[in-house]
């Protein structure tokens, strides 16, 4: 039987690679949706659910990025393949206002 969509609110897609150090946590991660209260994402490693993650997200590449703290909600295996598909929803915006989230995602 297949399981609910418990998302309450749409997503974009969003195939951008992650920058980060190299041999981190995100190396060779890519984004796949985002949303106005969360973002999934494609990993290398396996992340621990309920880990806080900080992350600048560049909403318009002429404006500066919002840095918002976000915490893992879940991680599912990818079937044959040693990736990992990862949710995470946003606990706090750090930089940036959490208004321009609402008008992204309002357009």
């Amino acid at each position: 039987m297949p399981t609910a969509n418990k998302r309450c609110e749409p997503r974009r897609n969003c195939f951008v690679p992650v920058e980060s150090k190299t041999d981190s946590s995100f190396d060779h991660t890519q984004t796949v949706d985002i949303s106005r209260h969360g973002i999934g994402f494609i990993s290398c490693h396996p992340h621990s659910i309920n880990e806080k993650i900080a992350m600048e997200i560049q909403l318009d590449p002429d404006r500066d990025p919002v840095l918002v703290i976000g915490m893992v909600k879940w991680v599912r295996k990818l079937s044959d393949s040693d990736q990992y598909r990862v949710g995470l929803n946003y606990d706090e915006v750090i930089s940036g206002s959490p208004r321009r989230l609402d008008r992204y995602f309002e357009t």
